[in-house]
This record gives structure tokens, C-alpha cells and sequence, in this order.
């Protein structure tokens, strides 16, 4: 299985670089037989009454430091908690960053390189002075916004709000589940009106989900795991809505994954915790998830390729083709599509 099997044509001006205003201003691509133009607030029309929405609560932390180094400054994305003040984080550039450097953020926060690991990770220290580190962090980070959305100045005032879901309540994300920033009071409350059911999990997104794939075989490239966690309502939710012949439907890839880790291979899931190194490829056969409203992803990517498998490539590419053709947005600040799984 080729990475190059999941390319396609992207021009760069479809590539969002703002939200739509409101956010359920955005359009929907209903990914079915055949494909239907709609908008975010076509939403529950496209649901059934005794469908399970089911979000990620997580909440993005401002894990983008900009530290000093002599005359230049190293680039920061904190990824991971190992534990305390200890943090995985990607640097920029790294090359010349050595176990025992100490990097200035700034007069409350230093960094304190404790390991460079082959894969291009840093380990580091955060010395807050006393300070709790989210504290330091709102003093001294940035939103790590992804790549493609250019900010050659650092992010702006308004995307620390547009970068965060209406979910959001548990800190520890350094990237948004996307899919639900689509999401607004209205939204949600016309979902409700449906009869259709929300719930919770929490995945903690890593900024290794930007990361490309640089080999050949898709199967030789090594996901970052990530933290999660389904409490036991949410699990009875699902077990119950399952039992009555609802839909599970994934807003985003984030809860798709935390719950196809935790998922038995009937489909039941239990609470669960622990770290997620999910790589889902055509062929992974789907253990409980319905449905998956999520947005358009980057040519080549570990999230492309699990929409291939949630939906079929052939069908994945046909209706991309028709979202460029069509001027759809793309990425984490474009529109969405609503798909459901083959077979």
C-alpha cells in the first residue's frame, strides 16, 4: 500500500486560512450515492432520531514557545505529558540542540533540554519558577496552529477562540478536533431537537497529526501516540443507543480513534484509558463506528487515508474531486463532510 495511492490535486487557494463566520456557516459534503451539497446546518436532517453524536472534549493548550538561543530562536510545539513539568515537544530548528541546553522563554518560564530522541523529539523541562504550567503556558504560548494556516506573525488574538470547539473542557490538546468547531449553540440545539444524542470522550490531540508521511509503504510510518479516555456514562450511552438500533456518529477522527481503540471486536466499549497509537488504513474493519462527520484532509495523510477506510478510496477520491471542483474549503479551517462507513 503506496502513500503516493492517496494523493490528489489540491489547489493552494482552497486551503481555508479563516473560519467560516458562524461557524455553521460552513458547508457540508454528504459523502453518499450520490454526493449532496449541503450546509453545517443541514446537519440534523442527515441524523435520525436515537443517533449518538459522539465529541471530544479535550481543550487546546497554547503549547507553542518561542525561546531564545543566542541571537536566534528556537520553535517550540510541546505534543506530549510525559508527567509533571516533562513534556515530548517538536523544536524548529532542532539540529543543534543538546541534552543540557537551556533555552529563555521568558523571564517565568525557561526550557531545560533533557533528551533528543532519533525520531526528532525533544524532551524537555518546563521551569515555571513555582508557577502551575498552564499558567506559564497562557503567559508565554501561542495556539499552535497547523502548518498550512499561514501566520507568519505568530497566531492572532481570534484564533485562540476559533481554534477551540464548543466542547472544549479538558486541557491537554495541542491541535483541535476539527470537525467540531463547526459546532454552535444553535447547531447543537437543532441536533437535540432531532433526538439525537450527545457524548463525550476525550482524546488529547498531538501535534504529530500534522506530521507528513515520508515513506514509501504506508505501513512503515510510526504514529505518535496520543492519551484518551471514555468514562463509563459515555460507554453506557453507546451500548444503549447500539441496543436500539442507533448510530454511533463520530464528530471527527479524534473520537473515531479513541473509540475503535477501545471498542471490542463486537462493537461494545467499556470505559477506557490509556494512549492511543491507532494507524487506520483501507482494510481496518470498523468495530463500532456508524458514521464520521469530519473535515477535508491533506493529500497523503494519515487522516486521508482513514477516511479511505471509513468510506472506500475510490468514493473518498470521487468526492473530493467534486469538493475542489465545487470550491469547498479544506482543512482545519474549511467545511465538512458527512460520511457513511462501507459495507
Amino acid at each position: 500500500m503506496k502513500t503516493a495511492d492517496f494523493d490528489f490535486p489540491l489547489p493552494p487557494d482552497r486551503v481555508a486560512q479563516e473560519p467560516a463566520r458562524p461557524r455553521d456557516a460552513a458547508r457540508l459534503l454528504v459523502v453518499d450515492d450520490p454526493v449532496v451539497d449541503a450546509g453545517v446546518l443541514d446537519l440534523p436532517a442527515h441524523l435520525a432520531p436515537g443517533d449518538l453524536l459522539v465529541v471530544n472534549d479535550t481543550r487546546v493548550l497554547p503549547s507553542r514557545l518561542r525561546a531564545r538561543r543566542g541571537e536566534g530562536t528556537v520553535e517550540f510545539t510541546l505534543h506530549k505529558l510525559v508527567s509533571g513539568n516533562l513534556w515530548r515537544a517538536f523544536a524548529k530548528p532542532a539540529k543543534k540542540l543538546m541534552a543540557g541546553d537551556r533555552l529563555k522563554v521568558s523571564d517565568t518560564l525557561t526550557l531545560a533540554v533533557i533528551d533528543k530522541t532519533h525520531g526528532g523529539e525533544i524532551l524537555v523541562r518546563l521551569e515555571t519558577g513555582g508557577v502551575s504550567v498552564l499558567d506559564a503556558l497562557k503567559a508565554n504560548g501561542e495556539v499552535p496552529l497547523p502548518p498550512y494556516i499561514r501566520r507568519p506573525d505568530g497566531a492572532r488574538a481570534e484564533d485562540a477562540a476559533d481554534y477551540q470547539t464548543l466542547f472544549a473542557e479538558r486541557d491537554g490538546a495541542v491541535a483541535a478536533s476539527t470537525a467540531s468547531l463547526h459546532f454552535t449553540p444553535r447547531l447543537l440545539d437543532a441536533v437535540k431537537a432531532r433526538g439525537v444524542g450527545i457524548a463525550t470522550v476525550t482524546l488529547h490531540v498531538g501535534a504529530g497529526t500534522f506530521l507528513p508521511v515520508k515513506t514509501d509503504d504506508v505501513r512503515d510510518h510510526v504514529m505518535h501516540s496520543e492519551w484518551g479516555e471514555i468514562n463509563a456514562e459515555t460507554a453506557a450511552r453507546i451500548a444503549e443507543t447500539r441496543a436500539a438500533g442507533g448510530r454511533i456518529v463520530a464528530v471527527g477522527t479524534t473520537p473515531l480513534r479513541v473509540l475503535e481503540t477501545a471498542a471490542a471486536p463486537d462493537g461494545t466499549v467499556r470505559p477506557w484509558q490509556g494512549d492511543t497509537d491507532l494507524f487506520i488504513l483501507p482494510g481496518y474493519k470498523f468495530k463500532t463506528v456508524d458514521r464520521l462527520m469530519t473535515n477535508f484532509h491533506l493529500p497523503k495523510s494519515t487522516l486521508f487515508m482513514l477516511v479511505c477506510a471509513f468510506a472506500g478510496t475510490e468514493r473518498m477520491k470521487a468526492a473530493y474531486a467534486h469538493a475542489v471542483a465545487r470550491g469547498y474549503r479544506f482543512f482545519s479551517y474549511g467545511d465538512a463532510t458527512l460520511l457513511t462507513r462501507a459495507g
